[in-house]
């Protein structure tokens, strides 16, 4: 059953220029994955520095296979250790599945 992944970031302005190409570099290494079926990145209108990435895949066990990887938690490492927050991640599903 295929899952709906949203992952939030606060990022300060200041660090946007350096964070924006971490967040390519990590959906180009997710494009990779098995199960990976697309994503696209939001910039909040109402809040600048928020952003949100809808990724979908396959299956949960696909995105966790993901989520638990090295080379994802180096990435995203940089990324939190730069805007100094958490990356909240929330696995969503269609209604009725």
């Amino acid at each position: 059953m295929a899952v709906k992944i949203l992952i939030k970031r606060s990022i300060g302005q200041e660090v946007a220029p350096v964070v924006r190409p971490l967040i390519v570099e990590l959906r180009a290494h997710a494009m990779k994955q098995p199960g990976y079926v697309s994503g696209e990145t939001l910039k909040c209108i109402e809040r600048p520095g928020e952003y949100l990435v809808i990724s979908t895949w396959q299956s949960l066990d696909e995105w966790n296979k993901w989520l638990n990887s090295q080379d994802r938690k180096i990435l995203e490492d940089k990324i939190d250790s730069i805007t100094g927050m958490a990356t909240e991640y929330t696995a969503y599903v269609q209604l009725g599945n």
